[in-house]
């Protein structure tokens, strides 16, 4: 009796136990609990005789869980966003995935699609593009724990990105910008601001000012729209950066061609001497980063 008993409950519990929410293709084949979010990867039910926890409640549970983690997320009429609630109609949205996951894909996107994307084995045309059924089956081969990977992640990825690094179009995909590899670029050339932004080291600026700026290691010179996003990008190598003005005008009419490539970057080959101009350290642009950069300090 009680072994009846037994293969009773025990069946109850096959019969109503969860399984991992429908997030992410492919399965981890274990039961879901909403206690221990942190422990599943959401993925598809295995068994449909199996209750299915939606997907609302597991993101819930997850977020919860995790601290308020910063999700990726997609609503309904406004796309994907970055962040808990979408910026226009603060409507949750659906899951994509978390910061550390898109995180994770991104390094992966800047590997393949601006330096080496004979590492994943996939074929990049002469424009940089690269199919994104091919590359996402690439990277679910190659890196276990991004088995669930799927081309329609690098899309949430590229519309989501403020700094616009990836283009998705046609079901291909590539880099806009930041290329170590022999591409051609069929970047927009309109709608170039007059002025555009160069960081540097308080050093470099009478060398650069005299023989203007030369592409390195990186087959063009990476542009900023604004000031504050200059220092921003030369923060990340340099404590207190020095600006340059680059008269965009000037340096189209020398010859020079000024690609549109994200949303804040521009790219061009060189920029000649008589195209710059320094920005002084009393602008108040310039001033209030440093103070602020002060203050995370």
């Amino acid at each position: 009796m009680a072994q009846g008993h037994r293969r009773s409950r025990k069946n109850r519990t096959s019969r109503l136990r969860p399984t991992c929410p429908s997030g992410h293709p492919g399965g981890c084949r274990r039961a879901f609990d909403p206690r221990r979010p942190w422990r599943h990867r959401p993925c598809v039910s295995i068994h449909p005789q199996h209750l299915t926890i939606t997907v609302a409640r597991a993101d819930d549970a997850m977020n919860h869980a995790r601290g308020g983690e910063i999700m990726l997320r997609q609503c309904r009429e406004h796309g994907h966003f970055s962040g808990t609630n979408c910026p226009v109609c603060n409507e949750e949205g659906k899951f994509i995935m978390s910061d550390r996951e898109a995180n994770a894909v991104g390094r992966i996107l800047a590997l393949v699609l601006r330096h080496a994307p004979e590492k994943f084995n996939v074929d990049m045309d002469i424009n940089g593009w690269v199919e994104t059924r091919e590359l996402s089956k690439s990277i679910a081969d190659s890196r276990r724990h991004l088995h669930w990977v799927r081309a329609w992640h690098f899309e949430a990825i590229a519309n989501a990105d403020e700094k616009g690094r990836w283009q998705v179009e046609n079901e291909m995909i590539r880099a806009t910008y930041g290329h170590s590899i022999e591409i051609e670029l069929d970047l927009p050339t309109d709608d170039i601001p007059d002025a555009l932004y160069w960081p540097c080291e308080a050093t470099e600026v009478e060398s650069l000012l005299k023989f203007g700026i030369l592409s390195g290691d990186r087959k063009h010179i990476h542009l900023s729209r604004t000031i504050g996003n200059a220092l921003e990008a030369g923060h990340v190598r340099i404590n207190r950066p020095s600006v340059i003005e680059v008269d965009t005008i000037r340096a189209i009419t020398d010859g020079h061609t000024i690609y549109r490539a994200g949303t804040t970057v521009f790219l061009t080959e060189e920029v000649p001497p008589s195209a710059l101009f320094p920005v002084g350290e009393d602008d108040p642009i310039v001033q209030e980063t440093f103070a602020r950069w002060d203050e995370e300090e």
